[in-house]
């Protein structure tokens, strides 16, 4: 396992340790959190636009046509 050392302003600190706190977990574990959520993020994105890159316009404008009805409908 690596260790990394991040230099954060004192407040932003102060913060994220009270966000740690309220959910009952480390800054450290905190941390480990956000960052599998920015990978995952990440990573999914690349992945969109890998599938873009090979995928058709007219068929990716119905799909967010038809969510976008969904979505319309649960409202």
């Amino acid at each position: 396992m690596a260790t990394l050392t991040i230099r954060l302003p004192d407040d932003k600190h102060s913060r994220l340790k009270a966000l740690a706190q309220s959910r009952g977990v480390s800054v450290n574990k905190l941390m480990e959190e956000l960052s599998t959520l920015a990978l995952a993020e990440f990573d999914a994105r690349t992945r969109f636009q890998a599938l873009a890159i090979q995928g058709d316009v007219s068929q990716g404008l119905d799909v967010l046509q038809r969510l976008d009805a969904l979505l319309e409908s649960e409202r």
